[in-house]
């Protein structure tokens, strides 16, 4: 059974990433059971649980990139369960994924060109200088390979090529894995910060406290089931996340 503090559902903002019933499996082994996600308009939902809990297999599921073996996917209230992911990076979901794979041989500023492949329009040229405000860092390398910048300046670069799609929900999988102390610090200043700019944010991540601390909603994945989902207040004070998850 599912510990649940929700809140009554007229006081929950506007669903733009709806998952429910969610099952996944790869050959026979069932990966995901039944798992429900919802990400309101404006809000930061964080995902926590342990190695091989199945997160990075819902986040890809969300992007495509796997096919489930039932239930649904709703992007605004429509189902998109069977679409492919170059088509939903063009309605809106963008991810940036785990242990960043930037494109190593290009330069920083290709890369983050080639988060904007599927739009047209013409304020491509804006968006990139943005991001130069955003990870000065990045301006002053982008003309270097990208494999060359260190993890940090990989993860910011691999959040940045996720923006260049101007998406309506972005996934973030693990984006403090391998980096040290400071750098979690830089790099979770950079989603609260896109957070209070109201992007729709779905954060998978180890770090419990950290994704806790600053998230409006929270879930615990264990085994492919939520088993606790609340406030990341109400989780951080849980007993039982605390004593999984918080090392109390």
């Amino acid at each position: 059974m599912t510990n649940s503090y929700m809140k009554d559902a007229d006081s929950q903002p506007k669903p733009v990433l709806d998952v429910s019933n969610l099952t996944v499996a790869y050959d026979r082994i069932q990966v995901l059971h039944g798992v429900d996600i919802h990400v309101g308009a404006g809000q930061l939902v964080s995902l926590v649980g342990a190695n091989g809990a199945g997160k990075t297999t819902l986040l890809k599921a969300i992007s495509g990139l796997i096919a489930p073996t039932g239930g649904t996917v709703s992007l605004f209230g429509v189902a998109i369960t069977s679409k492919m992911p170059d088509w939903r990076v063009g309605e809106g979901i963008s991810q940036v994924p785990e242990g960043r794979q930037v494109f190593a041989p290009l330069s920083v500023e290709d890369n983050l060109r080639l988060g904007a492949y599927r739009r047209r329009d013409d304020k491509r040229g804006a968006d990139l200088e943005r991001m130069y405000e955003l990870f000065p860092i990045l301006k002053e390398k982008r003309r270097l390979a990208a494999g060359t910048l260190s993890g940090g300046q990989q993860q910011m670069l691999a959040i940045a090529r996720a923006l260049m799609a101007r998406p309506k929900v972005l996934l973030l999988d693990e984006p403090s894995m391998g980096l040290a102390p400071l750098l979690v610090q830089e790099i979770f200043g950079v989603i609260t910060a896109l957070k209070n700019e109201g992007i729709p944010i779905l954060l998978v991540e180890q770090n419990a406290q950290a994704a806790l601390s600053i998230a409006d909603y929270a879930y615990v994945l264990e085994t492919g089931k939520i088993t606790v989902e609340g406030s990341g207040a109400q989780l951080i004070l849980d007993d039982k996340v605390q004593q999984a998850y918080l090392g109390m």
